[in-house]
């Protein structure tokens, strides 16, 4: 019983090695694929906007939690 249980801690562990070194080449060869794309120009955020529907959402949320009567 004790070498099925260290048998299968040590596939487990080996199969999270393996696990995490093939992220790791992915995460490498959609890395190098994506250097190649420029990125799209993002537009400028109206800040002011922004705010101002945070703001409002924040008002309904405490209305709806009845902090304001």
């Amino acid at each position: 019983m004790k070498n099925k249980k260290l048998a299968a801690a040590m596939a487990a562990v080996q199969m999270y090695i393996r696990t995490q070194e093939e992220a790791a080449i992915i995460a490498l060869q959609n890395q190098s694929s994506n250097a190649a794309v420029k990125p799209a120009p993002v537009g400028q955020i109206n800040l002011w906007g922004l705010s101002g529907r945070q703001a409002i959402m924040n008002a309904n949320a405490m209305i709806r939690q009845r902090m304001l009567k």
